[in-house]
């Protein structure tokens, strides 16, 4: 299951806001270990002060999510991971970075600009999917 997360192109992020309302963004992740990493990035926003991440400071639960659609249904597939969100705004921190490359090792556009805001960690407690 590790493996297939690891795989997936894009997931859903999700984290609840202050008002205890979900919220759910697409995003590029990378995992090391058992933390999964995404990154604010240099794609054009309205605001870097995103509601993800504000989110996190009031609540850090947070889940993932990726899946497999194909009109053969036996090929569908969908994995979860739950766990402990943090914000990691520091560049200079140790994991900042080792997150960045990790974000890097799996996609292109990002080897070519890194992303340089802050990166969301998710430390993963929960695994869950299907088949």
């Amino acid at each position: 299951m590790q493996a297939q997360l690891a795989g997936a192109r894009v997931g859903r992020l999700g984290t609840v806001r202050p008002d205890g309302r979900p919220h759910i963004v697409v995003c590029c992740f990378a995992m090391a270990d058992d933390v999964v990493y995404s990154a604010v990035d240099h794609k054009p926003k309205t605001t870097m002060a995103l509601q993800r991440l504000r989110n996190l400071t009031t609540n850090p639960a947070a889940s993932l999510l990726v899946d497999h659609y194909s009109e053969d249904w036996t090929a569908l597939w969908w994995i979860r991971v739950d766990g402990t969100g943090r914000v990691i705004a520091d560049g200079r921190e140790h994991e900042h970075e080792r997150a960045v490359a990790a974000l890097c090792a799996k996609y292109e556009q990002y080897r070519r600009q890194p992303p340089a805001g802050p990166v969301i960690a998710v430390d993963v407690a929960r695994w869950s999917g299907w088949p």
